[in-house]
């Protein structure tokens, strides 16, 4: 890339009152609406504005948006302009002047002055915000948000236009105006009609420093040419320029005289400008992490002027080779990237003079995502040992894992209890853009049944499953769901399939259990009330027998379903009031003869 160096007509049709600014082209200025200086393009800078003149609003206390200024009129310093439309389309300008000042606009569609009505646009913000641009369509620097800005203007061809651009700040030192819209693009040399501005030469001309503007004087039957230039100290002529055409390199006025067949002479005067011609220091590639806060790029404007001032220039950012040239689609001030590797094309700017530019440079922006890691921040092992699987199941790409105890990668494995944390790294170390992740990893204990509570002898019953040891376990008995209480209402006598697992995956245990109802206490006094004792249920078992024991493991009586009961006696002896134990044997639908371990309990005898 290149920098480019175009010259352009400027809006302005400059007469002997002009006067150089320094290195930049200073324009015509008219405070009344009366002289509006005509304009078909560009108009470079001006060197301020002093006054208003007349009162253009007849003492009116507001005109649109406008309103009296501390002059005690609408306008306080006022600069007036006209143009007229050569095609149809979206049309804009942008106004540039110091962030430290307050301007206002606003933008008449009128034939002349005594028929402005009100205006089609207007702004008056104070500009507390710092805009160093304000006019209509877009600000030029990507602020979507600047109240400085008002909308698109629809335009057809043929249409006069009067602008009024006011000062309303005690500093005053100039502004510029750009035109811009779909308009331009779409009739780039017709957008604007250059014929209200009359002049053998043109408009002046605001072009870049090292370009060369040719000046055409070309008139029919003239018999000879001679040119002189006003460089500040008078006009001068240019030794051997006889020709009608003119190559300018040197700021300044530049006057032609042609010689006409009957002795009359054409006199014509145009002033040529040159800006500096911007250039862009070499800007390092970077890495941005995407935490949602948006990549400023304006933190790299001082970086891309180097010692250039940032007042005169304004730096741009494209991901298009193209609409950096154009300068149009610039990238926001928060650029908020997806995850990507991005080429990030500069445009500097010319605040004075819009054509002169560099686009030269250039640099890669590679985007990465904050590593996500959303695994369970708890864990657990079982109590044999087995190991478990901690960490985040899915690697991203171009993501560094490492876990504080060594390990490598987004998963691991481990069969001790602890802490383990993982460190998520995108854009290699020293990026900062990194995610940790702790797993707290427990033991699991593993499931058991240690004795089944049964309450209320009847044909509809509930158990109550007594676990072994405490943790986080989930019952089911027979075929039924799975249920996080241990209580099942509602069991009906006889044989169950009774399953209990570890909620937590550490295995599963499935044991036959058998609801049957016997009475705590009996007492064997000859009342009538109580003085059996026996199991209940025993018909729906198979070959039941249950085998009743003394403390000391002494069997003392046997029983089957067919049996009334025990009396409290062993050989015709009545036993003392005790504790006394039972058992239940029987034999189960797979003709296995079983000893049911969970029915294994005591009873009192009292007389």
């Amino acid at each position: 890339m290149v920098n480019m160096r175009i010259p352009k007509p400027i809006d302005l049709l400059l007469a002997g009152s002009l006067w150089l600014c320094g290195a930049v082209l200073c324009a015509q200025v008219a405070p009344d609406c009366g002289q509006a200086v005509p304009i078909c393009s560009n108009t470079p800078v001006n060197g301020g504005t002093t006054g208003y003149g007349i009162d253009d609003f007849g003492g009116a206390a507001a005109s649109g948006c406008l309103e009296r200024t501390t002059s005690g009129y609408i306008e306080s310093n006022s600069a007036w302009y006209r143009f007229r439309t050569g095609a149809s389309g979206q049309l804009g300008f942008n106004i540039a002047f110091d962030a430290s000042e307050d301007w206002d606009f606003a933008l008449y569609r009128a034939s002349d002055c005594n028929t402005l009505g009100d205006p089609v646009r207007c702004n008056f913000y104070d500009n507390q915000e710092g805009a160093s641009y304000m006019g209509v369509g877009e600000d030029p620097t990507g602020n979507t948000e600047s109240y400085q800005y008002e909308p698109w203007l629809d335009v057809q061809a043929g249409e006069d236009y009067y602008l009024l651009i006011n000062n309303f700040s005690n500093t005053n030192s100039g502004f510029s105006i750009q035109f811009s819209g779909q308009i331009f693009t779409d009739a780039p040399n017709t957008a604007l009609d250059c014929s209200i501005v009359s002049n053998l030469l043109g408009p002046p001309v605001a072009a870049c420093q090292g370009d060369t503007v040719p000046l055409d004087a070309f008139t029919p039957t003239a018999t000879a040419y001679a040119w002189f230039l006003d460089a500040g100290s008078g006009f001068l002529p240019l030794s051997g320029e006889t020709n009608p055409t003119l190559n300018a390199t040197q700021a300044g006025m530049y006057r032609v005289q042609v010689f006409m067949p009957d002795g009359s002479q054409i006199i014509s005067d145009v002033q040529v400008g040159f800006s500096p011609v911007p250039y862009t220091n070499p800007l390092a590639d970077l890495f941005y992490c995407d935490q949602g806060q948006g990549l400023n790029l304006h933190q790299l404007d001082a970086a891309a002027l180097g010692v250039q001032a940032p007042s005169e220039f304004r730096v741009s950012y494209y991901t298009d080779p193209s609409d950096a040239g154009a300068d149009r689609n610039p990238l926001p001030g928060l650029w908020e990237p997806a995850a990507g590797m991005y080429t990030v094309y500069v445009r500097t700017t010319s605040l004075a003079n819009p054509i002169c530019y560099d686009v030269s440079v250039s640099f890669q922006v590679t985007s990465a995502a904050q590593p996500l890691l959303d695994f369970p921040e708890e864990a657990f092992i079982c109590g044999d040992g087995t190991a478990v699987t901690i960490g985040q199941a899915t690697a991203e790409p171009g993501v560094e894992y490492l876990w504080d105890h060594g390990p490598t990668g987004p998963e691991v494995q481990v069969n001790a209890p602890g802490t383990y944390t993982l460190t998520a790294r995108a854009g290699g170390s020293g990026s900062g853009c990194e995610t940790v992740r702790s797993v707290q990893v427990q033991v699991s204990t593993p499931p058991g049944i240690g004795s089944i509570l049964l309450e209320d002898v009847q044909a509809n019953n509930r158990i109550t499953v007594v676990p072994v040891a405490e943790g986080d376990f989930r019952y089911a008995l027979d075929n039924g769901p799975f249920q996080e209480s241990p209580v099942f209402e509602g069991v009906t006598p006889g044989t169950h399939q009774l399953t209990m697992r570890d909620a937590l995956g550490c295995g599963q245990v499935t044991e036959t259990i058998t609801v049957v109802g016997f009475l705590p206490f009996f007492t064997p006094n000859g009342d009538g009330i109580n003085d059996l004792w026996h199991v209940q249920g025993l018909e729906q078992l198979e070959a039941p027998v249950v085998f009743i024991f003394d403390r000391f493991g002494k069997l003392l009586k046997q029983l089957d379903q067919s049996s009334p009961g025990w009396d409290g006696t062993f050989n015709g002896v009545n036993l003392p009031d005790s504790d006394y134990w039972f058992r239940l044997e029987y034999t189960d639908p797979r003709g296995q003869r079983i000893q049911d371990q969970f029915l294994q309990a005591h009873f009192a005898l009292k007389r």
